[in-house]
C-alpha cells in the first residue's frame, strides 16, 4: 500500500478512536459517503472538461464523451468506494473482499467504456455511406464490412474483461482450474456446446473481409428472392419480395451455394419471356420494346433487346431484355413489359398471338360434296 494512503488510514483510526462512542459500521458509512460525494463531484468537474477537449475534437470523440457520461460516474465511484474502504477502519478481511468486488467491477466498466467506444466509431464511419443511392454497392460494401467486425470487436472485447475480471477472483480462478483439470468431459461438451457459435463466428469474420453478401444485396436463396435485411454475429435476415423474412446462420453462405443479383454492382439485366406464332413480326415488337423501354423511368438506357430463344411445336419464345439501376427497378420493369407487350399484341399486332394450326386448317378446308348417287 502507498506511504500516501497508509498515512490517511492512520489520521482515520485515530480520528475514530477519538469519536469511539459512535459504531464502526456508522463510520464506514461517513467515510464511503463522503468518498461517494467527491467521486460525485469529481465526475462533474472531469466530464465537464472532458466534454469542453471533446468539442474541438471530431464527432468520434465527442460521441465516446457523450456515451461514455454514465459510465464514467460509475467508474468514478467505484473508485472511490475502493479508496474508502481502504481507508475506513474496517476490518482487514471483509475490507479485501470488498476491494476485491470493487476491482472486478471496475474491469467489467472499463470493458464497457471500451465497448462503447467500439461502437461510436461504428456508427461515426458508417455516416459516410448513404445505403438510399442508386448505386450503393461501395456503401453495402463498407456497412457489411463495419457491422461485423464492429460486432465481432464487441464479443471478443465483452470475451476479455470477463476473463481478466474473473482472474481477479482467486476463488473463482482455482475453480476454473480444477474443473478443466480433473472433468475434461465438462471440456469436451463446452466445446460442442460452443461449436456453432463459433462457427458463426468465423463465417462472419469471412463475410466481412471475402463479403459474398452486403447489406442490400438481392439474393436467391433455398428458391426464394430477396434482399438482404441485417447481418449480426451469427445469423442474416433476409427480407423476401413478400415481406417474410427468412433467417439464416452466417455459416450458410460460406458452406451453401446461393445466388447474389447484384454482387459487383446494383444494377441488372431482367429478361421477361413472351410466347408468339411463328407469323409475328419481331421487327414490330422489338420496336415497341424500345419505345416501351424508353418511356419508362425504371429503364436505366444501356441494355434492351429482342431476341428468340426457343421454337416449340406450336410457338416461338422471345426472351425481352431490358438493364435496370437495381433489383426492385429491374423486377418493375420485367413486370411492366410484359403487360405493354401484351397488350400491344393484343390491340395492334393479333398476328402475333398464338393459333391453333391444326383447327384453322380444318376450318380453311371446304367440306367434300358428296358422291353423285
Amino acid at each position: 500500500m502507498p506511504p500516501e494512503i497508509t498515512n490517511l488510514t492512520r489520521q482515520i483510526v485515530t480520528l475514530w478512536r477519538q469519536f469511539y462512542w459512535l459504531p464502526e459500521w456508522l463510520v464506514v458509512a461517513i467515510v464511503v459517503a463522503v468518498f461517494v460525494g467527491a467521486g460525485w463531484i469529481a465526475h462533474r468537474i472531469v466530464f465537464s472538461i472532458l466534454r469542453f477537449v471533446a468539442k474541438k475534437r471530431d464527432l468520434f470523440w465527442r460521441g465516446v464523451v457523450e456515451r461514455a457520461r454514465s459510465k464514467l460516474r460509475i467508474l468514478i465511484i467505484l473508485i472511490a468506494v475502493g479508496f474508502s474502504i481502504t481507508v475506513s477502519p474496517l476490518d482487514p478481511e471483509p475490507s479485501a473482499t470488498v476491494r476485491s468486488v470493487i476491482l472486478f467491477l471496475t474491469i467489467l466498466v472499463i470493458g464497457w467504456i471500451v465497448a462503447g467506444a467500439a461502437d461510436m466509431w461504428a456508427v461515426v464511419y458508417l455516416k459516410r455511406f448513404n445505403l438510399d443511392a442508386e448505386d450503393n454497392l461501395l456503401a453495402r460494401k463498407h456497412v457489411t464490412q463495419t457491422r461485423i467486425l464492429q460486432r465481432a470487436a464487441v464479443i471478443l472485447i465483452g470475451l476479455i474483461t470477463v476473463a481478466l475480471a474473473m482472474m481477479t477472483i482467486a476463488a473463482v480462478r482455482q475453480w476454473g482450474v480444477s474443473l478443466l483439470a480433473s472433468a475434461g468431459v465438462v471440456g469436451i461438451i463446452a466445446g460442442l456446446a460452443l461449436q456453432p457459435f463459433l462457427t458463426n463466428l468465423v463465417a462472419g469474420i469471412q463475410i466481412a473481409t471475402a463479403q459474398p453478401i452486403r447489406i442490400d444485396d438481392a439474393v436467391i436463396v433455398e428458391g426464394e428472392f430477396g434482399t438482404v435485411e441485417e447481418i449480426t454475429s451469427t445469423y442474416v435476415v433476409v427480407k423476401l419480395w413478400d415481406w417474410r423474412r427468412m433467417i439464416l446462420p452466417l455459416s450458410y453462405f460460406i458452406e451453401k451455394p446461393f445466388q447474389n443479383w447484384t454482387r459487383e454492382t446494383s444494377r441488372l439485366i431482367g429478361a421477361a419471356f413472351l410466347y408468339v406464332d411463328y407469323e409475328a413480326p419481331m421487327d414490330r415488337l422489338r420496336a415497341e420494346l424500345e419505345r416501351i423501354c424508353r418511356a419508362s423511368p425504371k429503364w436505366d438506357g444501356d441494355v434492351v433487346n429482342l431476341q428468340v430463344t426457343d421454337i416449340t411445336g406450336r410457338v416461338a419464345q422471345v426472351r425481352c431484355i431490358a438493364s435496370a439501376r437495381s433489383a426492385p427497378f429491374a423486377f418493375d420493369l420485367r413486370c411492366e413489359i410484359r403487360e405493354q407487350m401484351l397488350a400491344f399484341m393484343r390491340d395492334q399486332c393479333p398476328e402475333a398471338l398464338p393459333r391453333d394450326r391444326l383447327s384453322l386448317e380444318r376450318n380453311a378446308t371446304p367440306p367434300s360434296s358428296p358422291a353423285p348417287g
